[in-house]
């Protein structure tokens, strides 16, 4: 099918910055975007959809979150981190049922959809089950088991966990026609040993899979490493291999001089949280520092548990903010920078380098954010808009591979009540 939208502003990415077309025309045929312009294309459609003051862009991409998590929402909070993870939430982890994790991450799709996420980057349990839920809603996904270890002697061969992220890999790697990508991950060099990370990170350069892993988010973490190990979780997990391919670090708060060198020099993205980060009281990743410094810095959620949403609009406001005001610098992290960790930076993370920018011949992940709301009056600057004004809520359209998932409330993929009645059943269970 070929689908024109017509006389919306559109953002396109040029030479490291966004530009605006104004009441322009974006053509797609069937999953490609086939035209961007000014003018009217020439070229016949079979559908017109009139995008005035409308604003469209590529589709966010979460760089890093807990889909099945969702149902955790609002536990331990108030809590740091350790307290949090090992007192609160992994007892409740340890009852969920495969059955928990598809309704959770079905809930977590719904918020996503309708906020302007088309992809993202999950670490969580059984992700086999749940890549079938991400095919039938039409996203995008890069999906992991994440690697925990505590016995030395554990064989990897032999270990349940390893097990499941070589067969995640072997049969959902590439599913429905690339969407789902299937990655590595060890959880943190805190919840495993050196045994079992070197293994891990030598199957994944075997594969060409990338590596999805949580470094330096606490104070205690890093100092811990560097007591036991005489090396930080960055210097750790290099020397271990993890760093040998693609690879992407979630947080990094307490990253050194040292360390952003080094991250930056293997090539390794680093998603930056900072909703989660502040809530749980870890701090505040030096940003400005890793970008000046020429790492990429890519923009996640984390999850619901944490966060607790996984509204991207919202990341992206708050990112815009933070370091301006904790450096007092009014002109760190600009828009277009901001903009494109969670677009272009986030597509570089998860290997799709046919996606986070709107061009002719990328895949047609399209957003609309509606820009006739009175809190994004007058719309002088588009760009300036999207990012200090902009509410989750105003995204109107979301769009993957040229088909609509979401528009003006409805869901076409999703059963939206039969989701949250399953998601209030779950969690009433769960936490009673």
């Amino acid at each position: 099918m070929k689908r024109l939208l017509a006389h919306g502003d559109i953002l396109v990415w040029e030479k490291g910055a966004f530009t605006c077309i104004r009441n322009g025309y974006l053509g797609i045929d069937g999953d490609r975007i086939d035209y961007i312009g000014a003018e009217e294309p020439r070229g016949a459609y079979d559908e017109t959809k009139d995008m005035t003051r409308k604003l469209l862009l590529p589709g966010l991409i979460n760089g890093h979150t807990h889909t099945g998590m969702s149902l955790l929402r609002g536990l331990g909070s108030d809590l740091p981190l350790n307290q949090w993870l090992f007192d609160t939430i992994f007892p409740v982890e340890d009852r969920l049922t495969e059955e928990d994790l598809r309704i959770g991450m079905e809930l977590s799709m719904l918020e996503m959809l309708s906020s302007g996420t088309t992809s993202f980057t999950d670490m969580y349990m059984s992700p086999g089950y749940t890549a079938r839920a991400v095919l039938d809603a039409g996203m995008k996904a890069n999906l992991c088991r994440p690697l925990q270890s505590f016995d030395p002697d554990e064989d990897p061969m032999t270990c349940r966990r390893m097990g499941e992220m070589l067969a995640l890999f072997d049969r959902w790697n590439g599913a429905g026609e690339g969407r789902i990508k299937t990655d590595f991950s060890i959880h943190a060099e805190y919840t495993c040993t050196e045994r079992m990370v070197r293994a891990a990170a030598e199957e994944a350069h075997k594969r060409g899979a990338g590596m999805h892993i949580h470094l330096s988010e606490t104070a205690s973490e890093q100092q811990k490493c560097l007591e036991k190990y005489g090396l930080t979780p960055a210097q750790w997990f290099d020397k271990l291999g993890a760093f040998d391919g693609r690879a992407y670090a979630a947080h990094g708060v307490w990253l050194t001089p040292e360390d952003r060198a080094l991250l930056r020099d293997r090539g390794v993205v680093v998603v930056h949280c900072p909703e989660s980060n502040l809530k749980l009281g870890s701090g505040v990743a030096d940003v400005p520092a890793m970008t000046a410094e020429g790492l990429t810095v890519a923009l996640g959620t984390d999850g619901a548990a944490s966060n607790n949403n996984l509204n991207m609009m919202e990341e992206m406001h708050l990112v815009s903010l933070l370091h301006k005001g904790v450096h007092r610098e009014p002109t760190l992290l600009s828009p277009h920078e901001v903009l494109a960790m969670a677009t272009v930076n986030g597509a570089r993370l998860q290997g799709r380098a046919d996606t986070g920018v709107l061009a002719v011949g990328m895949k047609a992940d399209v957003i609309a954010v509606d820009m006739d709301r009175p809190h994004l009056v007058p719309n002088t600057d588009p760009l300036s808009n999207l990012l200090y004004s902009a509410q989750g809520g105003d995204v109107c359209l979301t769009m993957v591979d040229g088909r609509v998932l979401y528009e003006n409330g409805e869901f076409t993929t999703l059963d939206r009540d039969r989701i949250l009645f399953e998601a209030r059943k779950a969690a009433k269970r769960l936490l009673g």
